[in-house]
């Protein structure tokens, strides 16, 4: 499953919205200065990676999809690409200063991505995961989106909480000073770019073509009927943990 957007690899790094800076800023205040290096896991095509690579510090990206890294490695020449899955890699000896991982800690085993992290990192080593969570402005056109997603695929996919991650972290039992810090932003997208972002979803991407057709048939019908402009509610999560000394 981890390699399922590699299918949209061309599509998802326009699709997407991108971070806030001051996630950057936030992960900087926490580890005390820029790390002399920093591992980013999942780093699909480059999203985050873009945004990471303002904290100065060497990256190397950890990208199990071939599609998604060729993106990547296209996009970044002087980031350090490892294809390979994050349950594969193999740290650098003494481990690293930081390790960052966005919208992709579901995608890691949930059995061992903790103590991988933990293992990864040098002592007093920064963990930092974050990921977006894709709610609407307007309660209505929540509604609306709702039942369009229901009206072509009753099946549908619920959501987890915005910071579940940050209790599978603190959990562990393994990190320290583990604590969570939301974002949260505005972004409104016309119908086209809404279809476009729905079609990077994993839930879209496991259907089969003819339904995915409906399904942005549906949500693009919706939102043409407030207006053809879509506002996100974009909530962005980061929690930050540390390996202690």
């Amino acid at each position: 499953m981890s390699q399922l957007f590699g299918e949209v690899a061309g599509d998802y790094h326009e699709a997407r919205p991108d971070y806030s800076p001051e996630i950057v800023e936030a992960i900087r205040a926490y580890h005390g200065g820029t790390p002399g290096a920093l591992v980013e896991v999942g780093a699909g095509t480059g999203l985050a990676t873009q945004m990471l690579l303002t904290l100065g510090a060497p990256m190397t990206c950890v990208e199990p999809d071939r599609r998604m890294a060729r993106v990547l490695a296209a996009r970044f020449p002087e980031v350090e690409v490892v294809t390979v899955p994050f349950e594969e890699w193999t740290p650098p000896p003494g481990g690293v200063p930081a390790l960052a991982c966005a919208l992709a800690w579901h995608w890691l085993d949930p059995a061992t991505r903790n103590r991988r992290s933990y293992d990864a990192l040098t002592p007093g080593g920064t963990l930092a995961v974050f990921a977006h969570r894709y709610a609407y402005v307007d309660p209505a056109h929540a509604a609306a989106l709702e039942a369009a997603f229901e009206s072509a695929d009753p099946q549908q996919f619920r959501d987890r909480s915005d910071d579940w991650f940050h209790a599978d972290i603190a959990d562990s039992g393994l990190f320290a000073d583990v604590r969570s810090v939301p974002f949260r932003r505005a972004v409104p997208l016309d119908t086209a770019a809404y279809q476009r972002l729905v079609s990077t979803f994993s839930p879209q991407l496991r259907r089969p073509p003819e339904l995915r057709e409906r399904v942005l048939a549906a949500v693009g019908a919706a939102v043409d009927g407030f207006g053809g402009t879509v506002v996100l509610d974009l909530r962005t999560t980061l929690v930050l943990a540390r390996r202690p000394a």
